[in-house]
């Protein structure tokens, strides 16, 4: 449990996300796989949390083109300011876990390498229906707490 600022109790809720990274790359017939390869086009993944596709509380966007992680949120179907935390601590083609845990004020991430970031919870709920993930990651698990 979570006390809030006001003394009333909250459920904190509990995301674990596991992924693999997809990688899109051609190699010529009979070339030998070197580590490491870019891959084709630039791979990018977005987990959703909110109340629906125009409400949605924590916008999380891992940009491997851009080396950083993108999170926003969207009210009534307008944007917020993006908040961007740099250099990615995970990589194409590795499983990675993420846990995403939140109160009414703040989401908290904890990212594959053991280190956090927070976000606020600018809808400023304890309670969210809508959840998906978009873009280049086959999800492996996802367990809700």
């Amino acid at each position: 449990m979570c006390v809030s600022n006001r003394g009333s109790k909250i459920k904190n809720m509990f995301f674990l996300f596991e992924f693999t990274i997809m990688q899109a790359i051609v190699y010529p017939a009979g070339s030998h796989c070197p580590p490491h390869c870019p891959p084709l086009y630039p791979c990018r993944f977005s987990i959703n949390v909110g109340h629906d596709s125009d409400n949605i509380a924590l916008h999380f966007n891992p940009r491997f083109d851009e080396n950083v992680i993108v999170c926003n949120s969207l009210s009534g179907g307008s944007w917020g300011e993006e908040y961007r935390e740099g250099s990615l601590s995970f990589n194409r083609g590795e499983e990675c876990k993420f846990y995403i845990n939140f109160t009414m004020e703040y989401f908290f991430i904890k990212l594959p390498d053991g280190s956090t970031m927070s976000f606020p919870n600018r809808l400023g709920d304890i309670k969210y229906k809508f959840f998906e993930v978009h873009g280049d990651a086959r999800i492996v698990g996802i367990k809700i707490k």
